[in-house]
């Protein structure tokens, strides 16, 4: 069954159970791999291992933005994926400003990886900063990016399983767009940031609105602040009944 994997919810500061807003999404009826990841904040390949899923059943790895919360990652998860045995190529997807930040935190380290001539080759590919933009077109997911309003160039995604056509819309970091309701049109799931309304976020009860104008099934909120969410829950709720919280490494079919 086609799921979708929170392996982060959390915003750069959040609550002591929670890390850094990380997605994944698996299907295990697909012959190829098929998990593709959203994000390495964090240790993104740990949180894949706490939700029980292989490291070789790794697609690729989309990066959104270059924001430390969402890329620093990066060197770990090529670190690992070497260690773990992976020959053949890995792909990483991403606007143009979020896969230089991604390769310059890999640079860093170009001292010592240098002497890993056995490494996998990385499979830079670039997306259009536009609406309806392909990320990511294959027998198990197409996924297409919108820019949204975060400071700076930054994308959301809207996640499709061709085999059951589920759909899982993602905001990534923004304030309110229009681009996160048309990316997340009908879909199953809508995970929303509610960092907080502010310059480049989101509050529930703004996120609420944007599942309201999708017509999407369920929101969750993700990217969350430290400290007491239920007042925002609330009033959200009030927005958009089917509201709900991320649950940190939480599981979601399609």
């Amino acid at each position: 069954m086609p799921t979708l994997h929170l392996l982060g919810t959390g915003a750069a500061i959040s609550d002591p159970h929670r890390t850094t807003t990380m997605l994944g999404v698996s299907d295990e009826a697909a012959t190829a791999p098929d998990v593709l990841l959203v994000d390495c904040g964090g240790d993104v390949l740990q949180r894949m291992r706490m939700a029980g899923l292989p490291f070789e059943r790794i697609a690729g790895l989309i990066i959104t933005h270059a924001h430390p919360d969402h890329v620093s990652g990066f060197p770990l998860f090529m670190e690992k994926i070497w260690l773990a045995g992976r020959k053949t190529p890995i792909p990483v997807c991403g606007i143009a400003p979020a896969l230089e930040q991604a390769q310059k935190t890999f640079e860093a380290f170009s001292t010592i990886t240098a002497d890993w001539d056995d490494m996998p080759a990385i499979d830079w590919r670039p997306v259009a900063f536009q609406r309806d933009a392909i990320v990511w077109d294959d027998a198990t997911w197409t996924v297409t990016a919108a820019p949204v309003e975060h400071g700076i160039p930054n994308v959301g995604l809207r996640i499709e399983s061709p085999r059951t056509g589920g759909v899982v819309g993602y905001s990534c970091d923004t304030a309110p767009s229009g681009n996160v309701a048309h990316l997340g049109r009908d879909a199953d799931w809508l995970v929303h940031e509610a960092n907080g309304a502010g310059e480049g976020h989101s509050s529930a009860p703004q996120a609420a609105r944007t599942a309201q104008q999708a017509q999407a099934e369920r929101l969750v909120l993700v990217h969350l602040p430290p400290g007491d969410k239920q007042a925002e829950l609330a009033a959200a709720q009030s927005i958009f009944d089917a509201t709900e919280l991320g649950e940190e490494l939480g599981s979601y079919p399609l």
